[in-house]
Formats: structure tokens, sequence, C-alpha cells
């Protein structure tokens, strides 16, 4: 674990696409700070950002100033070589940027009512989205080239989110997802899976990219609550982590992983048959886990999930039973004052992915391929 003080508030935090870095930036600069050790990688003191955004481990950055100083205006990017200390290339736009999203070839920057698309190697222009009033810009990335599509809200009525495949540069489907405006999206970075949240905040849905199908539904809570973030596992395979952070200072953790044979097996029991399919999952509390007062609450946070290990539990009678040991990074800010930052926090847990098992805090995990 390690601490980092500063005399500023914290104006941006963010993971890099692996998860194994982030950046803070405050009004004195912004930093590097490598997830696994806590050490500080970077640190440059030159203005106010509000946006620092990484490409992997690489030297480049793409930063956006706050506007506090007539060189760090909030309608540029500026692309930043952390080895030289010198910008690479600067582009202007003509309203401020509110996002920022990057991988090996594409680069996206979006706008209160456009999103642009740029090859990442030449930076030209490949095409322009024009978007409803996006005033958070709220969106999702996917680093994965064989899966990279970008996420965006479509409708400000309603949890409509537009899926846009960013390699072939053309619309893969819009998703009905929630019946409230979106608070948060986040896509798995094999790009299999989004996940939304409305701004009621207390469902939680999944759905299958390539098909535009439910495919989990989780209950984080039941009383209204902002989700600052959400963010699946890093896998090759099939994201089995989903982990969201909220205003309530609880960190919630959602294992997708859970085998179709339990579930089976379950309904098919003597309480399975007497109530309701959704009663029945809503008693299933092993694929729900809350870490209590992890940050405090009304405070910002960001969690990812740094890496997942998969265990055979001999303990076990289930032949699917398999243990999960996620290690998470929880990167805090504060917009209001003076704020000492935690800048990593570690915690290890047990998802056991067995029928019998359980956890503090409760659960209601539903299955389905019907939008709600």
């Amino acid at each position: 674990m390690a601490n980092q003080s500063s005399p500023y508030p914290i104006l941006c935090a963010s993971f890099n696409q692996d998860n194994s870095g982030f950046a803070i930036s405050t009004k004195d600069g912004f930093k590097i700070i490598d997830s696994n050790t806590g050490r500080l990688c970077y640190d440059r003191a030159v203005g106010a950002f509000i946006i620092v955004e990484m490409l992997y481990s690489s030297s480049l950055l793409a930063i956006v100033g706050a506007g506090e100083q007539p060189s760090l205006s909030p309608r540029r990017l500026c692309l930043f070589n952390t080895t030289t200390g010198a910008p690479l290339r600067e582009m202007n736009f003509l309203t401020s940027i509110l996002a920022v999203r990057l991988n090996r070839k594409r680069l996206v920057v979006v706008l209160q009512e456009k999103t642009y698309i740029y090859d990442s190697n030449s930076l030209s222009m490949l095409d322009t989205i024009d978007t409803v009033p996006n005033l958070k810009g709220l969106c999702a990335f996917s680093p994965s080239l064989e899966g990279c599509f970008l996420a965006l809200p479509a409708s400000t009525a309603k949890g409509a989110v537009l899926v846009y495949n960013v390699m072939e540069l053309q619309l893969h489907c819009e998703i009905d997802a929630h019946r409230s405006p979106l608070a948060a999206i986040a896509l798995s970075s094999n790009g299999k899976y989004i996940a939304t949240a409305s701004e009621q905040g207390t469902i939680i849905r999944i759905h299958l990219v390539s098909e535009a199908t439910k495919s989990y539904s989780f209950r984080r809570g039941t009383c209204s609550s902002t989700i600052f973030s959400l963010s699946f596992a890093p896998s090759l395979q099939l994201p089995d982590i989903l982990v969201a952070t909220s205003s309530s200072g609880s960190v919630h953790i959602f294992s997708l992983g859970f085998e179709t044979n339990q579930r089976t097996k379950k309904s098919g029991s003597f309480l399975g048959s007497i109530l309701p399919y959704y009663v029945n999952d809503a008693l299933d509390p092993a694929h729900h886990h809350v870490l209590h007062n992890a940050v405090s609450a009304g405070v910002r946070s960001y969690a990812v999930v740094r890496k997942v290990d998969n265990v055979a539990d001999s303990s076990s009678s289930e032949i699917a039973s398999c243990r999960n040991m996620p290690s998470l990074s929880t990167a805090r800010t504060s917009l209001h004052g003076v704020w000492s930052v935690n800048s990593t926090l570690w915690q290890s847990f047990q998802v056991m992915q067995k029928p019998h098992d359980t956890f503090n805090g409760r659960t209601s995990i539903k299955r389905s391929c019907c939008n709600t």
C-alpha cells in the first residue's frame, strides 16, 4: 500500500488499458503510479490537467489542460512523451474535450455533442460521430484490436447505449439497457461484454455485445446511489469479475462465472420449483460480495481488478467449484478542498463459485435475453 499526499485536490484519476498503472492530476501537475508496487513512475509539475490518459506502460500520454493557464486549454489535446518531456502533437477543438480513449490503433476524443476517431499512428481523422448531449463525457472503450468497440449514450431520456465498431468504423448496435439515463458504462477488455448502470444506481446490467442481448442483471442495492465506476477483470477469455464503486462508499464485486449446471440443479430443487425464477436468484448471494466502507461516502472512486487467479477447490464436492482470488486496486479522488489520497488500496477476497457459499451483503442475479 502506498500513500501519496497532495496539497491540491485531485482533478482526475485513470487506469491504463491493462490496469498496470494509473495517473492522477492536481492543480500542480500529474503523476504516473505503478499499480503493482505503488511506486511513483513519473511526476511533472506543469499546471492543472483534467484528463491524463496512458497508452499501456509506454511513454505516450494524452493530456488535456484544465484551462487555468492559456497554454493548457480544455479544448486542446496534447500527445506527450514522458521520456523526452516534450509534446509530440497538439490538436485543437471547437469545444471542451470531455474524454479521451486510445489503444495502439485508435484515438477517440469525446466532446459534448461530437466524438472524433483518429488513427493513432498517423493521427488522421477517420470518422466523426454526432451524439446526444453528453455533458459528462460518458463513454467506454475496449482496447482489444480484435473486439475494439466504443460505447456512447444514445439518449438523454433513458439508458440507451450506442455501440460502435472502431476498427470497422460502423455502428454495431444500440441497446436499451435502463429506463433512466446512464450514469456509468464499461466494456470488457476483449469487447465481449458491456456493463451499464443508470442514474438510479440500483441495477447493473451486462449485455453480450455481439448479439446485443442481456446476459446478467445484478442488484447493487435497494436505495439509489451514484455509480462512479464499472470495471471488468482483465481476461483473454470470458470475463468473470465485474467491480463497481458508488457514492455509498462500498465496492461491489460480481462474479459472472457461475456454471449453468449449478443453476439448473437449483431451479430443479424443491425450493426452486415453488418460487418464481427471479426470487430464487435473489436468495443466492454466492455471486455478489461487498467491501463495506472501502472509501468515505460521497468520495469519487475508481476500482479495477488487476488479476484473477482460478484455483481448484478440493474441499468441495462440486465438480464445477473453483476459487477466484482477485487483486483489487482503488484510486480515490476528491474535488473539494485539500485532500490526502491513499493512491492504491489493495483488497484480496474470495468469490466461491458454488451454490452454498455465503457472504455479507445481499444480491439479486437475473439471467435474461430481453431488455427491461
